[in-house]
């Protein structure tokens, strides 16, 4: 990245970190239990809300408690189950049309940041009927109150119950893209353990990853509070005592609650801090290929901090102090090696592989470009990197033919 193009993004960082502490972030408010959600409608006057979620989920029966003591209460709940692994417009269009149907006053996101993204947008796009998703895109494009939004996380991953953020793919052009704006934070997070008892081993690996990311990125950035430095640290901290117990004991509902609350924290993290370029070049390949996001994320994250080098050693280390994993008198240089090392220990335990087989070298200078233009001069990364430089990372993680 040349001079210019340097001092134009951090430029554009310093003044929206001057601005955080006007700005109007917020936290959700938290319930422990699916079991609270009917009192909170009911105090609130709601006798219809659309859920939203995924047809996994749905045909799992995990949605079936919640819906359950809905109708008990009677509360009529209307289902749109078929959101996608990476949440379309199409997604929202659909979902927001049985809103509008069956006049609901209330939207639940249930599932994992697919469907709370979509639940989201689909408030988004009541809130401004007149207006496309499309043109939502980027930072303080929404800014209208949304309905009632409650986010029921199934996965220990995304964060994005705490976020002011939701990705979403084009599908006539399959570009994804980020809205990001301060209605969109859930006013209310459901933190159940019980919902995510059945998640799989390899889900709650690569979930749990994906919050490890979150917390890493927003802290090593250039746009850190003394909250969300806070935030991120007891998130890496939960993370690296928990992940493991999680996946060899689906059952450990007190590492399962753990999970839910570093999650919830690095989210938190992230949504004023924001993320880096991780996320950028996992964001292309979900919208290119569809690839999970928290796989991705886990993928490219050791290979994004080492490239980093010593711009991110003493942020690393600290991480590494507070994961227990290098005592106070190692050298900032040993301490963020450490973390890398870790992070890379972690994958192999868990069975994440190191590769992701779908990129096509043909692609990487169209999907370098597009995380360019997601990153930059958004991200307060510890290194700023041009489409051409963030190439190498696509090359990274590519599979090479024998």
């Amino acid at each position: 990245m040349n001079i210019p193009e340097k001092i134009y993004c951090r430029a554009f960082q310093a003044v929206l970190h001057t601005a955080l502490p006007v700005l109007p972030y917020r936290k959700p408010k938290l319930l422990d239990s699916i079991n609270e959600v009917p009192y909170l409608f009911r105090k609130k006057d709601i006798d219809c809300v659309l859920l939203i979620t995924d047809p996994s989920i749905r045909r799992l029966g995990i949605t079936r408690p919640l819906e359950d003591t809905l109708d008990k209460s009677g509360i009529t709940c209307i289902v749109y189950d078929k959101t996608v692994a990476n949440p379309t417009s199409n997604n929202v269009e659909a979902a927001r049309q049985l809103f509008l149907k069956y006049h609901c006053q209330a939207i639940i996101g249930f599932g994992g940041g697919s469907s709370i993204d979509c639940a989201k947008a689909t408030g988004a796009r009541i809130a401004k009927p007149r207006q496309k998703l499309s043109r939502m895109k980027g930072i303080l494009k929404v800014h209208k109150k949304l309905p009632l939004l409650v986010a029921i996380p199934t996965t220990a991953g995304t964060g994005s119950e705490a976020t002011l953020a939701a990705v979403i793919v084009d599908s006539e052009t399959r570009h994804k893209y980020p809205i990001n704006d301060f209605p969109l934070i859930p006013h209310y997070a459901v933190l159940d353990p019980e919902v995510t008892r059945s998640l799989p081993p390899h889900v709650t690996a690569t979930t749990g990853m994906d919050a490890l990311t979150h917390a890493i990125e927003a802290y090593i950035g250039h746009s850190t509070t003394a909250e969300t430095r806070a935030d991120a640290t007891e998130a890496v901290r939960l993370i690296f005592a928990n992940l493991d117990r999680a996946c060899r004991n689906g059952d450990d509902m007190k590492a399962r609650r753990n999970m839910l609350h570093a999650a919830y924290l690095a989210g938190s993290a992230f949504s004023k801090s924001y993320v880096g370029y991780v996320h950028a070049v996992a964001h292309s390949l979900g919208g290119k290929y569809n690839v999970p996001h928290g796989l991705a994320n886990a993928v490219l994250l050791p290979h994004v901090l080492e490239a980093y080098g010593e711009a991110a050693h003493e942020k690393l280390a600290e991480l590494a102090i507070a994961a227990g994993l290098v005592s106070r008198a190692e050298s900032a240089k040993d301490g963020a090696e450490a973390m890398i090392h870790a992070i890379q220990e972690m994958k192999l335990r868990l069975d994440i592989p190191d590769v992701i087989p779908e990129i096509q070298e043909k692609d990487i200078p169209a999907l370098a470009r597009i995380a360019a233009r997601e990153a930059n001069p958004l991200y307060p990364v510890p290194v700023l990197m041009n489409a051409g430089q963030l190439e190498q990372f696509y090359y990274d993680v590519m599979e090479v033919s024998a």
